[in-house]
């Protein structure tokens, strides 16, 4: 019985377009059931691992992730059994949460554990079961790991005669902002979601003076509606203005917020260059 074919990547369109929202480079991808804690029961997703981080689409062709997963704390991956003799089954333990990962079939799950094991533990591992084209593989991902971490070691350091801001995330030193800003104004963004709802529902934009944002976000429960967030500079820092003030360390992770919070309900709002581009429609929810 022949093994079933590995997973297509996605189109390089998409591909590109996933790459204005993170630079990480991709090691591996395809579909996992995940069962995070928050979660009742598994959800199928697209999944990229990008650097140490786990992205999780909604499907293969979207190109706004729905959740992420850092992974670099792991502590362990425990193999579990299952049932279906046919899938692959394992926990990754990490320091405030275990994650439950299901695989299609057998085979995809020896590559996502040895691809997980490798950049986690800085090694290729010798308990998977790998053919030799794969275990090339895992060396030359672990190589790529290796220059990317001294590589972003090195980012931060600052030279004696000019102090620089230090540069907090990998993401934000080849993306200064998130692809959903644009230089708007309040109206303007208004009018940005309702004509164009398949680009996305949230503009991030400048505030009403020149150093704050804010985020402009459609919604439609009963009836479409539109509401504004301020996102303040505070430091280093940016504070959204909620019932309960959240601060958060980078204008990505503002973005991350508003998406996490309405479990992908939320989309930044991107302009393509291809008129074709598929985008995914979902339902939105309030904020918590």
């Amino acid at each position: 019985m022949m093994a079933k074919k590995p997973p297509k990547p996605a189109p390089r369109r998409i591909f590109q377009e996933r790459l204005k929202i993170t630079a990480l480079p991709l090691y591996f991808e395809g579909f996992l059931l995940v069962k995070r804690s928050e979660y009742q029961e598994y959800r199928q997703y697209w999944t990229e691992l990008r650097g140490t981080t786990l992205f999780f689409y909604n499907d293969k062709k979207s190109t706004i992730y729905v959740d992420k997963l850092d992974i670099i704390d792991l502590t362990c991956l425990n193999e579990q059994n299952s049932t279906d003799k046919n899938c692959a089954k394992f926990t990754l333990v990490l320091p405030k949460e275990e994650v439950q990962l299901k695989t299609e079939n057998t085979e995809s799950g020896e590559e996502w554990r040895g691809f997980i094991l490798t950049i986690t533990e800085l090694s290729v591992p010798q308990h998977v079961s790998l053919l030799p084209g794969q275990v090339i593989r895992l060396h030359e991902v672990l190589e790529k790991e290796k220059k990317r971490r001294i590589e972003t070691e090195r980012l931060p350091s600052t030279s004696p005669e000019e102090e620089r801001e230090p540069i907090e995330d990998y993401v934000d030193v080849l993306n200064p902002m998130p692809a959903c800003f644009h230089a708007v104004s309040r109206k303007e963004a208004t009018e940005m979601l309702e004509k164009n709802p398949s680009l996305g529902n949230m503009i991030l934009r400048p505030g009403s003076d020149s150093r704050n944002f804010s985020i402009t976000i459609r919604q439609e429960i009963d009836m479409p509606r539109i509401k504004h967030y301020k996102v303040m500079r505070v430091g280093k820092s940016y504070t959204i203005e909620l019932e309960k003030p959240v601060t958060l360390p980078n204008l990505f992770s503002v973005i991350d917020y508003f998406m996490k919070e309405t479990r992908g309900n939320l989309r930044p709002f991107i302009y393509s260059t291809d008129e074709n581009l598929e985008t995914e429609g979902f339902p939105v929810t309030s904020l918590k």
